[in-house]
């Protein structure tokens, strides 16, 4: 991988967890929220865990090759 292709990598990697962190937010403030939108809840918990998958993939994508 070159520079490049790094940098942008980090940079997404960086705005994903950003959002994360945002979602983790939003659903933290609709818990408290009376009446509880189940829905809603729902839907964003996906999308975190979905957020949460692309991360993972992205940071093994940036950790270099160990050959032991």
């Amino acid at each position: 991988m070159d520079p490049e292709e790094e940098e942008i990598l980090r940079e997404k990697l960086a705005q994903l967890k950003h959002e994360h962190k945002d979602l983790d937010d939003i659903i933290e403030r609709l818990a408290s929220a009376q009446p509880v939108d189940f829905l809603q809840m729902t839907r964003l918990k996906k999308r975190k865990l979905a957020l949460k998958d692309i991360i993972n993939k992205i940071e093994s994508d940036l950790l270099p090759d160990i050959i032991a």
